[in-house]
């Protein structure tokens, strides 16, 4: 395959991908701005819940459209791979919320607001989405093997 056809696939297949996740994104800030500000939850749980409901989106969105043309290897297989995948991605992610809001409470010398605990929110999320592209890439939604 020629580099500037691969680099257009890679290019749809990414811009696919952004959309899903644009969307699961959200339904990721939604749910956890109201288990934070609405239901009082901590910060690390609600970003796990939050991931998690988001993570339903994603795995259709991505599986049916931004994927479809890849190989199946079996719903079960695919599944576990993505789940697998998703709860690494998913520690990274409440991990980086924790040392973020912590960092932003010892720099601020209080409690954070919401504007300071959203925007350690989105930066975990952008870190996190890079990751998830790749590993659904290359090992969630494999490219189905040459004949």
């Amino acid at each position: 395959m020629k580099p500037t056809s691969r680099l257009r696939r890679l290019a749809s297949l990414g811009s696919r991908f952004l959309v899903v996740g644009g969307l699961s994104t959200l339904i990721e800030i939604g749910v956890f701005n109201l288990l934070v500000y609405v239901w009082g939850w901590d910060v690390v749980s609600a970003k796990i819940v939050a991931s998690l409901v988001a993570l339903v989106n994603a795995y259709f969105g991505n599986r049916e459209w931004t994927f479809r043309h890849r190989d199946r290897r079996g719903r079960v297989t695919e599944l576990v791979l993505f789940v697998l995948t998703n709860a690494v991605c998913t520690a990274i992610g409440a991990g980086l919320v924790w040392l973020g809001v912590e960092m932003a409470a010892g720099i601020l010398g209080r409690t954070p607001g919401a504007i300071a605990v959203n925007a350690v929110n989105l930066v975990s999320i952008v870190i996190v989405v890079a990751l998830r592209f790749v590993l659904y890439h290359s090992i969630v939604f494999r490219s189905p093997a040459p004949r």
